[in-house]
């Protein structure tokens, strides 16, 4: 069987400079996508032009929108890049300029191109659920997305607000915090 050896990490990405590099529907859905999960990214966008719902979508946000065509100059100051035209030499064109200034990008639909992938998320309060299905099927990252917001309580951040409160109440060493929280909290996964 096939492993995903993807690391999955949480970026900060209001600390993040993100430019997102077109202006059509791939540029709304990353926009979309982004801004849902992380309402305070700092994000830019190039193109030539912007769809109307992307224009409205970056105005709500406070995102900057360049009207021209894309420019190496553009990646000055950028930690990640995703690159939406449906130009793939505009695309590939982003992928290697960033590969030498070491940015990491994503060029949608096209996982050659890809040091991440923008997976499925599902957040309830401070839980945050992550689902990658190694760029080989969004639609099944899709539904498991759905499946996992449905699944979790509505009230799974009062249990993380409560562990905390606990966890700052224990004394000892780390490994001795860690075992006492483990203990606390197997019968959340006991059958």
């Amino acid at each position: 069987m096939e492993q995903n050896e993807l690391y999955p990490i949480f970026l900060k990405t209001q600390q993040l400079e993100t430019l997102i590099v077109g202006g059509g529907f791939v540029a709304l859905e990353k926009l979309s996508f982004l801004l849902k999960s992380s309402p305070n990214s700092k994000v830019t966008m190039v193109s030539p032009f912007f769809r109307e719902e992307t224009q409205e979508l970056a105005n709500k946000f406070g995102i900057q929108m360049l009207v021209d065509e894309y420019q190496k100059v553009y990646l000055s100051n950028k930690n990640i890049v995703i690159a939406t035209t449906d130009n793939v030499a505009v695309n590939i064109k982003v992928y290697k300029d960033c590969k030498e200034k070491n940015i990491l990008v994503n060029v949608a639909d096209n996982p050659p191109y890809c040091d991440f992938y923008m997976g499925g998320i599902v957040t309830k309060g401070n839980v945050k659920i992550a689902i990658s299905t190694n760029g080989k099927s969004p639609t099944t990252a899709k539904r498991l997305r759905q499946f996992f917001e449905d699944v979790l309580p509505e009230n799974i951040d009062d249990l993380v607000k409560n562990l905390n409160a606990y966890r700052k109440t224990i004394k000892g060493n780390f490994e001795e915090k860690v075992e006492k929280l483990n203990e606390f909290t197997k019968s959340l996964v006991e059958k």
